[in-house]
């Protein structure tokens, strides 16, 4: 089954949205991202240059199947978020 993870994305950065437990499944928690990644309950939003990546990798990794919908938003909630690391 194919796992779909939304894209937000503003002018300036994007952040792939998915759930703590997605990470976890590949092997993955919060303390392996970047500071520039935000949470938000039980909800990661990764930065695009290089947190995406890493879950997608490990995915790929895994023979795991997943797809994006990008959402733009001009003034996204995300960058006012706590640090993943919070």
């Amino acid at each position: 089954m194919k796992t779909v993870f939304t894209f937000h994305t503003d002018p300036g950065h994007g952040w792939l949205e998915v759930s703590v437990s997605a990470a976890e499944s590949v092997g993955l928690t919060p303390a392996d991202f970047s500071r520039c990644s935000y949470r938000l309950g039980g909800r990661l939003f990764l930065e695009e240059d290089c947190d995406a990546p890493k879950l997608l990798n490990a995915m790929k990794a895994l023979g795991l199947e997943f797809g994006t919908i990008e959402r733009y938003l001009e003034n996204t909630f995300i960058r006012n978020l706590p640090s993943i690391h919070s």
